[in-house]
């Protein structure tokens, strides 16, 4: 992983958790920035996706209440434009509809008090969409912060 020379200095630690997750701890103005960079199995085995979306659970839980948070990566997951039953952590401005794995983001955001930054503005549908195959599009990389 390459950090910007000008942020070089306020690393503090950069952590593998596993192939799918990786933490980059930062000194920020006067806190600590932990930002966990992941990359969601796209198998359809429920297991893997599990695996994953616990440990990340576990990860961000055991960071202080009083450092930041802020998740960035493919989670291969669809939250949808609806944020029926995640009101606080879902602005309405997703795209398309919640799946089985957007669902896990969702309960992932909304157990840990943090917000999916990606639909809390509304925006144009080629900036919203980050996944497109044929006639499918959808969105997949969210910015997920505390």
């Amino acid at each position: 992983m390459f950090v910007a020379e000008k942020w070089v200095d306020s690393v503090v630690t950069v952590e593998r958790h596993s192939e799918r997750v990786l933490i980059l701890k930062m000194v920020l103005d006067n806190g600590l920035l932990n930002v966990l960079i992941v990359y969601a199995p796209y198998l359809r085995k429920m297991e893997k996706k599990e695996n994953l979306w616990n440990e990340m659970f576990h990860l961000v839980s055991c960071i202080p209440q009083n450092e930041m948070v802020v998740s960035v990566g493919d989670t291969n997951g669809h939250v949808g434009s609806n944020s029926v039953g995640y009101d606080g952590m879902h602005g309405d401005y997703g795209f398309g509809d919640r799946n089985a794995d957007g669902s896990r983001i969702s309960k992932f955001a909304d157990g840990l008090n943090l917000v999916i930054c990606n639909t809390l503005f509304m925006k144009q549908e080629s900036k919203l969409v980050t996944y497109v195959v044929g006639s499918a599009k959808s969105t997949v990389d969210y910015i997920i912060i505390r």
